[in-house]
């Protein structure tokens, strides 16, 4: 299964050609990232992940239109001890504009630790193996 998130364009997006600046895509991203890692936990403001790992492909260009709300997907492709590797696209159009795969680590104040019996399998229900 797929987490699925809109996630709305915003006028500071752009730039001067119309196209969202690559930087604010990421925030897109990241939105529907901890929105779903935010799911995961007890319901509290900040779910207990940090960014550990970014790799991201632009593969079109993704474009300002006042309202409009573009689609991430999310899922895991790894589950380790205390780590959580997911691949997210983004899209609009009908097609993938940006991929993205990002390793979030799960941490309790300043240090990581294990995933609970409870995050494991609540991350595993988006479990995906990798192609190939």
């Amino acid at each position: 299964m797929r987490h699925q998130h809109a996630v709305q364009l915003r006028w500071s997006d752009p730039d001067v050609y119309g196209h969202v600046n690559h930087a604010r895509a990421l925030s897109l991203l990241e939105d529907a990232r901890l929105t779903m890692a935010s799911e995961a936990g007890d319901g509290g403001a900040a779910p207990p992940v940090i960014l550990a790992r970014l790799e991201v492909d632009y593969r079109r260009q993704l474009f300002y239109r006042p309202g409009e709300q573009v689609r991430v997907e999310s899922w895991v492709t790894r589950l380790g001890r205390s780590s959580i590797t997911t691949r997210q696209d983004l899209h609009q159009d009908g097609a993938v504009a940006i991929s993205v795969v990002a390793v979030l680590v799960v941490v309790d104040g300043d240090a990581s630790r294990p995933l609970t019996d409870a995050e494991r399998a609540w991350w595993t229900t988006f479990l995906e193996e990798p192609a190939g």
